[in-house]
């Protein structure tokens, strides 16, 4: 029995060390050297600061910045501590009054843009962060922002172009625009708006 036991425990301990310690250890170690960016969160920075995270949707509420998808995550959406989707089915009438809500909002936010508004900019993602947009849904904004920014709207359209992700390895995913990325290249070439006076809510992008 103390023999069993003995061995029961050299056993547990040398996993522990392998597993718990030795392994974490090794393969941040090896991320930290290979991949620094992405293993410390692909954190995109503005003026020598943080402004968030490639990985991770932001709300944009003024007319001059591209807006993501709606989000679930948090009691205000777009809370990187609290991913989430809202879990409402289709035949949910919370989601179906929330979805029209969104498209008479865009409607009248967005009266040049050409078509019937994206489905994308009306539906949450899973997790409610997804920071991407297709390049259909980029470009239906696109006469909005450069309104507001007084710009061209080729312009405009020429960054989302120069924005557009292809699929992964040629194969996997769809072509996608990071949309806090765009945001600021259209601060880099335009400028920044002037900031907004501060809502209730989460903090969004153009307000830091």
């Amino acid at each position: 029995m103390k023999t069993e036991v003995q061995v029961a425990l050299r056993m547990t301990v040398v996993t522990l060390v392998l597993t718990g310690l030795a392994y974490p250890l090794a393969i941040t170690g090896i991320a930290q050297v290979a991949f620094p960016h992405q293993a410390n969160g692909s954190l995109v920075t503005r003026d020598g600061q943080v402004v968030g995270s490639a990985l991770v949707a932001q709300a944009f509420s003024s007319p001059g910045y591209f807006q993501p998808r709606p989000s679930a995550a948090g009691p205000s959406g777009y809370d990187a501590a609290a991913s989430s989707g809202s879990n409402l089915g289709p035949t949910s009438q919370k989601l179906r009054d929330r979805v029209q809500a969104d498209v008479e909002r865009l409607q009248a936010e967005n009266p040049n843009a050409a078509g019937p508004v994206p489905i994308e900019l009306v539906t949450a993602s899973g997790s409610g962060l997804d920071p991407h947009l297709g390049p259909a849904a980029a470009r239906w904004q696109v006469a909005r922002v450069a309104a507001a920014r007084g710009v061209a709207a080729s312009d405009v359209q020429g960054l989302v172009d120069a924005r557009t992700q292809g699929r992964t390895f040629g194969l996997l995913g769809e072509p996608r625009v990071n949309v806090l990325l765009l945001n600021l290249d259209l601060d880099a070439r335009f400028g920044r708006l002037q900031r907004p006076q501060p809502s209730a809510g989460p903090v969004s992008q153009e307000e830091r």
